[in-house]
């Protein structure tokens, strides 16, 4: 399986940071972790101190500032609780991380994922909805002629490993596509090199490009925009580009949402930590709304490995995601849920729509009780420039 050597890197710190994972009330952290209890602040009169640990998607970025903000705004201690950390990357599946009986409380995982893991046995329960719209882009060169997954026939098509790739692989199916067959999937590195390889065309026999390349936009998207065109010298352009988006083509599944087992819910008084924690992390998440500038510079405090300009764009994109929030963050569009279990189903990521339970609204519903503008009404997405290499 082929890796560029900086995510090789990165991936080595995400596992290092995993390793270090410990029972639920262990005062232990993973390298690069970071504890509610230096946030200041203290709990409420009553409140039952708690140590909880909150599995990542993926390494620290802008994607999780609202959480950081949590943290570093005392929103966490406020509740009594005090948070531990844990970087993700492209080998640690934070499902299956979630899923171990002595893992962390919760867990930030994508839906499909999730859902593969709970026709497996595992009993997390999703309690939070954050991103409202889900981010996967499939992005071409203009001369690819690619703008639907139906064109994805004949192509070298770049897909990320671990459950990254379900949305992709998903449409494909949908559009009548078979892997190894109809096309070719590639299993992409977790940056766009293979795709800005292929900018004169990408030969069937070429082992460093791909047709068409999956993204994020708030990440790999913006390191394409990022980079210089060797024959203009200028930074590559959005005009340049075929993107699908799978929200538009009805295709989108659920991204990160919050996870905790049933198990450990049922335990007594970890439905009112969970409360608890979902109330400080949506207070995080408004905060970030409010001052993207602090929220990006938690990320940098975190250790990101991108530069400023990169977590700006970033995090100016999650919020997007995230507000506004109509029915309130953290709540559930079911709508959206329903269209998820239609593409897994009908895309073979599920076998069968998921049994009741898999989700559950009551905690996300307490938790947002008394927040000032929980909706985001007013809020509109400013425009965040590009910069050169993402500094």
């Amino acid at each position: 399986m082929r890796r560029s050597h900086r995510f090789m890197a990165l991936a080595g710190a995400a596992m290092l940071a995993l390793a270090a994972c410990t029972p639920s009330g262990s005062s232990s952290e993973s390298p690069g972790a970071s504890s509610g209890a230096s946030a200041g602040g203290s709990a409420g009169a009553g409140v039952t101190p708690a140590t909880v640990q909150l599995q990542l998607q993926w390494l620290d970025q802008s994607q999780f500032s609202g959480y950081y903000a949590a943290d570093a705004q005392g929103y966490y201690a406020a509740e009594g609780i005090t948070v531990t950390f844990l970087p993700g990357g492209g080998t640690v599946s934070p499902q299956e991380v979630g899923s171990q009986p002595n893992g962390p409380e919760f867990s930030l995982a994508w839906v499909p994922k999730v859902l593969q893991a709970r026709e497996a046995g595992s009993d997390l329960v999703q309690i939070a909805q954050m991103f409202q719209e889900a981010p996967t882009l499939s992005v071409s060169w203009k001369n690819a002629g690619i703008t639907s997954p139906a064109d994805f026939k004949s192509k070298k098509v770049g897909a990320w490993p671990f459950g990254n790739e379900l949305e992709v692989v998903a449409s494909a199916t949908i559009a009548g596509l078979k892997a190894g067959t109809d096309y070719t999937r590639v299993e992409q590195d977790f940056d766009m090199s293979e795709l800005i390889a292929a900018k004169d065309g990408c030969d069937a026999s070429a082992t460093n490009c791909v047709d068409v390349a999956e993204a994020m936009i708030y990440n790999e998207w913006a390191q394409l925009l990022e980079a210089t065109d060797p024959d203009t010298g200028k930074l590559y352009q959005p005009e340049q580009f075929n993107v699908i988006n799978y929200n538009d083509i009805g295709t989108a599944m659920l991204q990160d949402s919050l996870w905790a087992r049933a198990s450990w819910l049922a335990e007594a008084g970890n439905e009112d930590v969970a409360t608890r924690f979902l109330r400080a992390s949506f207070k995080g998440w408004i905060y970030c709304r409010e001052s993207p500038d602090d929220c990006v510079q938690y990320a940098l405090d975190h250790g990101s490995v991108w530069g400023k300009g990169h977590l700006a764009w970033m995090m100016n994109e999650v919020n997007a995601l995230v507000w506004p929030s109509p029915d309130g963050i953290g709540a559930l569009d079911t709508a959206k849920w329903d269209q998820t279990i239609e593409t897994a189903t009908a895309g073979q990521i599920l076998t069968k729509a998921p049994t009741d339970g898999a989700y559950r609204t009551d905690l996300a519903d307490a938790a947002r009780a008394g927040l000032d503008d929980p909706i985001g009404t007013d809020w509109t997405k400013p425009t965040v420039e590009v910069t050169p290499g993402g500094e």
